[in-house]
Parts: C-alpha cells; sequence; structure tokens
C-alpha cells in the first residue's frame, strides 16, 4: 500500500503529538477523524487493522452500505457524519452516526431536535460555520452562528461544538481563530477544523478534532 495505511497513520499521529507539543496542549487531547469517504475498503481495514477507531464519511448511503459490517468486526469505532446532511437523511445519520459536524439550519435542527425525542438519542452535534462567507458552501454565516446556537439550544439540542471549512484560497490561520472566538463565546468544548493541509495549523489554534483522509489513505480514484 505504499506510504497509505499504517505507516501514514502513523506518521499524521506522530505531527498531531507535535502540534499539541508545540501549542503548550495536552497530550491526546486532538481526536483524528479518518476520512474514509469513498475509499477503497482495503485500505480502510488496513487503517483498522493498525488499531485507528474514529472515522469520517460524507454520505449517509454509503456508510450505511460499509459501516454495519465493520462495526460487528470493531464496535469500538465511532463515525463522524462530516459532509452537508439533507433533512430526509437525518433519520438515518442519527441512528448510524455518533457526531454530525454539519449542522448548518434550522429545518435541520428542528428534525434532529424530533428525532432525539423520537429515539431517546442525539449524535454529538457541531454547528457548521461558513467562515468564508462563500455562496457555494454549507454553514451558518458567522454574524448569525451566536443566533443559531441559541435557537438549537432552546430546542432542546445538545451541542458539542462548531466545525469549519476554509477557502482552499485563503490562509486558513484567520478562519480558525474566527471559529474560536465564536465557539468559546457560546461556551462550546469542540472545534472541528483542520484537514490535510492544514491540521497542524488548526491544532495551533485550539482545534479538538482534526479530519485527514487523502494524507493517510491516499488520493482516492
Amino acid at each position: 500500500m505504499g506510504q497509505t495505511g499504517r505507516m501514514a497513520l502513523d506518521e499524521i499521529l506522530a505531527r498531531i503529538r507535535a502540534a499539541e507539543t508545540s501549542a503548550g496542549r495536552p497530550a491526546g487531547c486532538v481526536t483524528l477523524i479518518a476520512v474514509s469517504k469513498l475509499q477503497p475498503h482495503p485500505r480502510i481495514q488496513a487503517v483498522l487493522d493498525a488499531g485507528h477507531r474514529v472515522f469520517g464519511e460524507n454520505y449517509v448511503q454509503e456508510a450505511q452500505g460499509k459501516w454495519p459490517a465493520w462495526r460487528a468486526d470493531f464496535p469500538d469505532v465511532k463515525l463522524h457524519m462530516i459532509g452537508p446532511l439533507q433533512s430526509n437523511k437525518a433519520r438515518a445519520a442519527a441512528l448510524l452516526f455518533d457526531a454530525i459536524h454539519s449542522l448548518d439550519r434550522p429545518s435541520l435542527a428542528q428534525r434532529l431536535a424530533r428525532l432525539k425525542d423520537e429515539l431517546g438519542r442525539q449524535p454529538e452535534l457541531f454547528v457548521q460555520v461558513n467562515t468564508g462567507a462563500e455562496p457555494q458552501k454549507a454553514g451558518v454565516l458567522p454574524k448569525d452562528a451566536d443566533r443559531f446556537v441559541a435557537d438549537c439550544r432552546a430546542l432542546g439540542l445538545e451541542l458539542a461544538g462548531t466545525m469549519c471549512i476554509p477557502p482552499d484560497d485563503q490562509d486558513s490561520t484567520p478562519h480558525f481563530r474566527l471559529l474560536r472566538e465564536i465557539t468559546e463565546r457560546n461556551g462550546l468544548p469542540g472545534l472541528s477544523m483542520g484537514m490535510s493541509a492544514d491540521f497542524e495549523q488548526a491544532i495551533a489554534e485550539g482545534a479538538t478534532h482534526v479530519r485527514v483522509g487523502n494524507a493517510i489513505f491516499g488520493a482516492r480514484s
């Protein structure tokens, strides 16, 4: 598998630990979400065999098709939904995922609140903030984030934190700082930010969860 799989996983974990140390943060305070969307099964199996248990998926249907079987063998796997979530897939997502990082609109919040009452459980929820105000991206605008957090709480939702995806053509650090300010102001513990190209910057700015795919698994076909 070349640099994918166990070797690449070990390298990313070592870089995360080094970034924690550089930032003066406790070892192990950052959770690595291995983004396994659209990856061939043997690559994911290799990362499971290497001992990693936290994975991220973008599509409910894809995750439904592959993770139940793996969870039978690896019951301690934690699945994070990191892609946009359609309201009509919310029930399936609430049943399958341990965390949803893409809570981004009132209608989805209302649907998840009803599901919490119906199912008696709720995944960890991260509010997605569109820090770059990009029209093609999901997420609440920074100016609307405080109100949205308050509205989610009024619905009875327990929020774990916030998430952002900075613009590709900009320095990520100001976006990470903006997200951290929103998160701290609202008394939330989690900061889901940083991907393959910028996770060390994210850790320096307080990330609690980083989402890394290609750097672990290799490029998707």
